[in-house]
């Protein structure tokens, strides 16, 4: 009989399907546990289901995978995965380990794990995938590659050196923010930092600003001085205003000195509101153009890559200068209008009126009823010259009306197939689940002996955001 052997750096982001062809998930990384003798075995597979909620889905109810593609049995617990002690990821804190070559001398890193399938619904470590040193100082080469068995290597134990992150970062490159964060977030500690290290400024930028401002705090604390302040330079204003707002006094102050002056303005400028105001709440960086911008300038501001979709929904336009504060506020001008109209036409001429600014010190409430009221994704935010100072948006006004931990927070545990119990096959977990075809669960896959671990818990206070004083 043939042997099935699959690569886990390819495995990774695979569709999920069950027997009838729908999709399930996609596979995220796959879950080990070590024994004293043989390779580590393989229980099961961590698999990203609709919501980005990240489930364990037991090794034995996998009946296929090959062709870039899983087939299950069609029946997964969709309680949220939270790992227990001796399981180890392989992509998240297996690969990048260094190891110790027995039969050859030197140290190599793991850059992929090959796991193969000796009988049905049994599958294991066979070979590692390692990279030894380069061998010249040219930066532009890279050291030999080659194959290893499980039995041929010893893991460097010591924590001497730091893990290499390159691979797992490779393997984060095609995830949006919110999913970015979530996979931060379930790395143990000193791997989520080892990561934040290796990911550019503006990638870390955007995860920080998807997560709770606890975790923010405590990943931007633990970064050195320099490399915080670039990366604040990277979030948009208010988040880093927010994320600011929580650090210490001194260490706020030293990274607004060490941040790019005109950043550092515009987040100073936040931090003298109120957090529960409309300036507390608001972004600095809005769309601003003359009145006499065309159509076709307009949409080509808002066909920007980077630009926020809610920031770009509208255009406002005021008088110069044209940087907040600007001169007298005009009017806005909505995307949706601009399309009608042919491009040489001028957006002064477009201009929505009865779209009322709030001042900066106008409550969160009396925003978010504004926003519902009149179905606007943004609403302007003017001084008492009437010069417009931002805008807030209904991303800026959900994120704080939610509670600490919605981004965590499980929105039912429904799950396709009849019936609760355990997720039963090789590799099961104790505890009530959300679906099961009856399977008698083998309890030493998994530990059976205790229940999984509940999801993370996070402060359940009603607002996001903490009341900055006012300057």
């Amino acid at each position: 009989m043939s042997i099935a052997r699959v690569f886990v750096a390819r495995l990774s982001g695979c569709a999920v399907f069950d027997p009838a062809g729908d999709r399930v998930g996609r596979v995220r990384d796959v879950l080990v546990v070590y024994r004293s003798t043989d390779p580590p075995r393989v229980v099961g597979l961590i698999v990203e289901v609709p919501g980005r909620r990240r489930v364990f889905l037991s090794i034995g109810r996998v009946t296929s995978m090959s062709g870039g593609q899983v087939i299950t049995t069609g029946l997964i617990n969709l309680r949220r995965f939270a790992q227990r002690g001796g399981e180890v990821r392989i992509l998240a804190e297996l690969v990048g380990r260094r190891v110790t070559l027995r039969d050859h001398d030197g140290l190599a890193t793991i850059e992929d794990v090959a796991i193969t399938e000796s009988v049905p619904g049994e599958w294991a470590v066979e070979q590692l995938f390692v990279r030894k040193p380069r061998t010249t100082p040219t930066p532009f080469t890279k050291g030999a590659t080659m194959f290893a068995r499980w039995s041929d290597v010893v893991e460097d134990s010591s924590g001497s050196q730091p893990q290499s992150a390159e691979q797992l970062v490779a393997a984060y490159n095609e995830l949006l923010p919110a999913d970015l964060a979530t996979s931060l977030l379930e790395l143990p500690e000193s791997r989520r930092m080892e990561v934040a290290e290796e990911l550019s400024d503006d990638r870390l930028a955007d995860a920080l600003e998807e997560m709770p401002e606890a975790d923010q705090v405590r990943i931007l604390s633990q970064l050195d001085d320099e490399r915080a302040a670039d990366v604040l330079d990277q979030m948009e204003p208010d988040d880093a205003a927010d994320l600011i707002a929580q650090l210490p006094t001194l260490r706020g102050e030293t990274l607004l000195d060490l941040m790019d002056p005109e950043e550092a303005e515009d987040v100073r400028f936040l931090l003298s509101y109120d957090a529960d105001t409309a300036g507390g709440l608001m972004t600095t960086e809005p769309i601003i153009v003359s009145a006499d911008a065309t159509v076709a300038e307009g949409l080509a501001l808002i066909r920007r890559h980077e630009l926020a979709p809610a920031i770009g929904a509208a255009i406002c336009v005021t008088l110069p200068p044209y940087e907040s504060p600007t001169g007298r506020f005009l009017g806005m001008v909505h995307f949706q209008r601009m399309l009608r109209y042919p491009p040489h036409e001028r957006l002064g001429t477009l201009l929505d009126l009865s779209v009322e600014p709030v001042r900066p010190e106008t409550s969160a409430a009396e925003v978010s009823r504004r926003l519902a009221s009149y179905d606007l994704v943004s609403l302007p935010v003017v001084d008492e010259n009437r010069r417009l100072v931002g805008v807030v948006t209904i991303d800026d006004v959900l994120d704080y009306l939610l509670p600490d931990d919605w981004r965590s927070a499980d929105g039912g545990d429904g799950a396709g197939g009849s019936g609760s119990g355990n997720d039963g096959g090789n590799g099961s977990r104790s505890g009530s689940g959300d679906a099961t075809d009856g399977a008698t669960a083998n309890a030493s896959d998994r530990g059976n002996s205790r229940a999984p671990s509940p999801p993370r818990q996070r402060s359940s206070s009603g607002t996001r955001r903490p009341t900055r004083g006012t300057s």
